[in-house]
């Protein structure tokens, strides 16, 4: 039986509302701020090949069924089991760290395997090296807490109550980590509730068509997509972080993409540097790519779904074992998210080489972690800080965006939970990139300790590399952390350090960057660069010097401003402190 358009759309709707109830179920229900506040969490539906065939626009960059195919055949699963794992190596970066818990459970339909539901989440401590389980200290994956390899959790609904407490052994929260695995499996059963629906609804054949149909349609749109972008031959594009904490670096990200005359698409990350001692090494899975690239050619249309059309899309993606993109074990993947958003960056990068119309270059979203006592409890605080996302060929890039749909922490929420008053919460001016586009402003967040001594750990990258600029767009701003800035005890931070010590009254000052901006600065709309100095965005010396507007008091002075855009300056491809026809 074949699924007719009309049910198609009414399938891909209900999967949708299925995968977002389990999203609401599991946000409102986890026990952990990084859960339930910033939501780092992740649903999705896969046929029953185990293909992801309805994700959302925080993509899990990799395929998470095949880890447990390997360990547990499907001929051997029932109706009622639950598989668990947050195994990096073992699921080939699919975990990309050891702190996300993926849940994937079977759904049966008379009797036949028919789909799956998959639920992951970022568990806020499972052991390791310091509370949090990531560091920058870290040098092996050993340091950065319990790794679960592919494990039946619940065998046809009788649940192995040793291995979780096992687990939450492990862990220095342990009843917050009970709390995110009880939120955690409940999503997952809620998937499989709404999925068996589904199923006797409309019928396995049916629905099998309709999952056929969805990936064959993101499929077929990012291959066109493919073809519009690249020319037959090869693309190239480097990208590069800062450090890895231990005095070793920068690491540079080299890719090449080249299209056949037949239409193949392959992607090369070889020539890419060799692995870090520190845990920046990103391990990542060969479908991430296509189904990054995929997002971006989606480009937010309802009739399209994120699903592994997009991987399928590349015909081959090449890595070097050793490198920073394919690490040999144990390395230390820890905070290997900046080394992802650079990755992001990079095949931006190679979309506008090709002569396609990508944003800019954006900064990798900063995470701190302050741990301590105070007034006799263990506490530790997960702040993830938004950054600016770099401009579009058609709008400015977005503000204080953390990552996709996941969410900067109140201030409220800050001050009732942990020890610590923030005293400045805001756009961090002149961050975002000047462009006839401006990059989107990163912020900053001013805290006050209260409790007597903490220790603070830290990852702020795009220092010495700042988000490039595109088509004439200049680069945008770099973060710091500075501590009791303006005073004789001030002092600055390394970008990508642990073991800081802070005490009562000092004050920490977090500013973090902001994206590169798209186009030349001197074409964006005079009354707009005012609107940007009037709202705290741009400076006014920022105006004049990158824009070449001239402002008195909250006006633009047009004779002024058009002789100093009488002398424009020349521009090349790409900006990151100079214009340059290609970054190396």
């Amino acid at each position: 039986m074949t699924c007719d358009p009309v049910t198609l759309e009414i399938i891909r709707g209900a999967l949708r509302a299925a995968q977002a109830e389990m999203e609401a179920l599991l946000e409102r229900t986890a026990i952990s701020a990084f859960i339930r506040e910033k939501k780092d969490f992740y649903t999705a539906i896969f046929d029953a090949a185990g293909r992801l065939a309805v994700g959302s626009n925080v993509p899990i960059f990799g395929d998470v069924t095949a880890p447990v195919f390997a360990a547990f055949p499907a001929e051997t699963m029932r109706d009622g089991d639950l598989y668990w794992f947050s195994d990096c190596y073992a699921s080939r970066g699919a975990v990309s760290h050891s702190n996300d818990q993926v849940f994937l459970a079977p759904v049966f339909h008379d009797g036949a395997l028919s789909a799956f539901v998959m639920g992951w989440a970022h568990f806020a401590d499972i052991g390791g090296l310091r509370p949090g389980s990531i560091s920058p200290d870290a040098t092996d994956i050993f340091q950065e807490g319990i790794i679960v390899p592919p494990t039946k959790l619940i065998d046809a609904g009788v649940t192995n109550d040793a291995v979780l407490n096992l687990f939450h052994r492990n862990s220095r929260f342990p009843e917050q980590s009970r709390g995110d695995t009880s939120a955690l499996m409940a999503s997952v059963e809620t998937g499989v509730r709404r999925l068996a629906e589904i199923l006797r609804r409309f019928g396995a054949p049916v629905v099998a068509d309709a999952f056929r149909q969805l990936l064959a349609r993101t499929e077929t749109h990012v291959r066109h997509s493919l073809r519009e972008t690249f020319p037959v031959g090869s693309h190239s594009f480097t990208d590069a972080i800062d450090s890895d904490g231990h005095g070793n670096g920068p690491f540079k990200m080299r890719l090449t993409m080249t299209r056949s005359a037949d239409d193949r698409f392959s992607l090369d990350t070889t020539a890419t540097d060799d692995q870090a001692m520190g845990p920046v090494n990103y391990l990542m899975n060969p479908h991430m790519p296509g189904t990054a690239l995929g997002l971006f050619f989606l480009g937010g249309d309802a009739s399209h779904v994120c699903n592994a059309g997009g991987a399928q899309a590349i015909d081959e993606v090449k890595l070097r074992e050793g490198s920073l993109l394919a690490p040999r074990f144990p390395a230390p993947l820890g905070l290997r998210g900046l080394t992802m958003m650079r990755m992001l960056a990079a095949l931006n990068g190679l979309v506008n080489v090709a002569g396609g119309k990508a944003p800019a270059s954006h900064s990798a979203y900063v995470i701190i972690l302050l741990r301590g006592v105070h007034q006799g409890h263990t506490f530790l605080m997960s702040d993830g800080v938004g950054v600016g996302y770099g401009a579009r060929p058609d709008a400015d890039g977005l503000d204080a965006v953390y990552f996709v749909a996941q969410e900067n922490y109140p201030v409220e929420f800050l001050e009732l939970n942990y020890p610590v008053r923030l005293l400045g919460y805001g756009i961090h001016c002149d961050s975002g990139g000047p462009g006839r586009y401006r990059g989107g402003c990163g912020l900053v967040r001013e805290y006050e300790v209260m409790a007597e001594t903490a220790m603070l750990s830290m990852r702020i990258d795009s220092v010495d590399y700042p988000p490039w600029g595109t088509a004439g767009g200049r680069n945008g701003g770099s973060g710091s952390a500075v501590v009791n800035p303006g005073t004789p005890q001030e002092r600055r931070l390394k970008p990508l350090s642990d073991g800081n010590i802070l005490h009562r009254g000092d004050i920490l000052r977090l500013s973090t960057g902001g994206g590169g901006g798209y186009g030349h600065p001197y074409d964006r709309p005079a009354d707009q660069v005012l609107l940007d100095v009037l709202d705290g965005f741009v400076s006014a010396e920022a105006a004049l010097a990158e824009y070449g507007v001239v402002i008195r008091g909250e006006t633009v002075d047009r004779p002024a401003t058009d002789a100093h855009r009488a002398d424009r300056p020349s521009v090349k491809a790409f900006h990151r402190g100079g214009y340059v026809d290609a970054l190396a």
